[in-house]
């Protein structure tokens, strides 16, 4: 099969399509790529590339055709500019591919606007196209980005619809999407539960000495993502300081970068917790599993709002499939997976008390406690998230 992935985000930016064009390529079909130039997280283009050259490159034998964009840089109306500017150079790229594919799938993190050149390329080449919802919008304009304009909302779900209305099919990451999707419209026949999987180097490993150096000593949580508005960092900052003041030593450890950052450092400042908290930037995913080894457990967390209980952060499958016990400050759809595996404990979203009081009971727990929390997480994963299932479960759904 002949497949033409169309996302904003692709390699060498980290997003769970890198790994599923790879494992679609694995299985022998002829994986080709169009996106954007790489300028996630930071905002500015990645070194190599640039606005005013070609940038079409090849990678692991996957063709990549990138478009232009405007960079993301810092600021909500910066931000609406990249998505706008990504629909309109990325809807004229389609025209220069000359090649013929069969399907076209499309990876819909954020935003609604990557369907527009999948629809241009989808009457250019008549074929039809899967779109993949990993965000729900244009709520989440709202939850995670602070939009509460009325029309800009109301203009976000008319392209939403449109979006959806010529999708062949409307695959879901998430069971908690159905309804939300539902009531924007007569979309019910169209709806595939399709979760996230994780890389294949997502797994229990040994500790590397040499990366020992850099990981403080003692009792370790680590947070991996994308250090935004939506994380909920706050509620960890404050439940670190109830969990010290009952004198319990913590190391909490962030992979990752993201537009609050520095806002959370002066936080923790504060605080006076810099002793206990420990930025370690971003890395490549592959890296992340060398890290995960030296976590007691494995941290995720997002504000309280109803579009953010019905998504599975795709961090949980990573973490699952590292065997690691996960400590959750969040509800909904994730937590029930925190819950149903029986890998660790949930407290409510911006509930710091809680989720002091869950880590209090987790340290002290026995270590074959904490060892059983690791043998349920890697079970439910290959019940639930294993990759080789999902990618034969996606071509069969490319096969319909």
């Amino acid at each position: 099969m002949r497949i033409l992935i169309v996302t904003q985000y692709f390699w060498p930016e980290n997003f769970k399509i890198n790994d599923l064009a790879l494992g679609l390529k694995e299985k022998g079909h002829e994986v080709t790529v169009l996106t954007a130039i790489p300028n996630y997280p930071k905002g500015k283009f990645y070194e190599n590339y640039s606005f005013w050259k070609n940038n079409d490159e090849e990678w692991n034998g996957i063709k990549i055709y990138r478009s232009k964009i405007l960079s993301r840089r810092t600021g909500g109306l910066k931000l609406m500019v990249n998505y706008m500017s990504f629909m309109f150079f990325c809807s004229i790229k389609v025209f220069s591919i000359k090649e013929k594919f069969d399907k076209i799938f499309v990876y819909q993190p954020s935003p609604i606007t990557v369907g527009f050149p999948a629809i241009v390329a989808s009457k250019k080449m008549k074929i039809p196209f899967y779109f993949w919802v990993q965000d729900l919008w244009p709520e989440s304009l709202a939850a995670a980005g602070g939009i509460k304009n009325k029309y800009l909302i109301s203009f976000f779900n008319k392209l939403t619809k449109i979006v959806y209305n010529n999708a062949k099919y409307i695959l879901i990451q998430s069971k908690g999407f159905t309804e939300y999707i539902e009531n924007q419209g007569e979309y019910s026949n169209k709806i595939i539960y399709y979760p996230n999987t994780a890389e294949s180097f997502y797994k229990p490993i040994k500790q590397d000495l040499a990366l020992s150096k850099n990981i403080p000593k003692g009792f370790n949580l680590i947070f991996a993502g994308n250090l935004g508005e939506a994380q909920g960092i706050s509620t960890l900052i404050k439940a670190a300081e109830i969990v010290k003041n009952q004198g319990i030593e913590i190391n909490w450890i962030f992979l990752g970068d993201g537009r609050q950052k520095e806002f959370y450092i002066s936080e923790i400042k504060n605080k006076n917790l810099e002793e206990n908290f420990f930025f370690l930037g971003s890395h490549p995913a592959e890296m992340m599993p060398k890290y995960f080894a030296f976590a007691d457990a494995l941290i995720v967390s997002l504000k309280k709002n109803k579009i953010f209980s019905l998504t599975i952060p795709s961090k949980i499958q990573s973490y699952l499939a590292s065997g690691k016990p996960i400590l959750g400050s969040l509800e909904g759809e994730g937590a029930k997976i925190i819950l149903e595996s029986n890998a660790g404990f949930v407290s409510n979203p911006e509930n710091a008390e809680m989720f002091a009081q869950n880590l209090i009971e987790f340290y002290k727990l026995p270590e074959e406690s904490k060892k059983e929390m690791t043998d349920n997480a890697i079970v439910y994963f290959k019940k639930e998230f294993e990759r080789e299932m999902l990618i034969d479960r996606l071509l069969e759904i490319l096969n319909k």
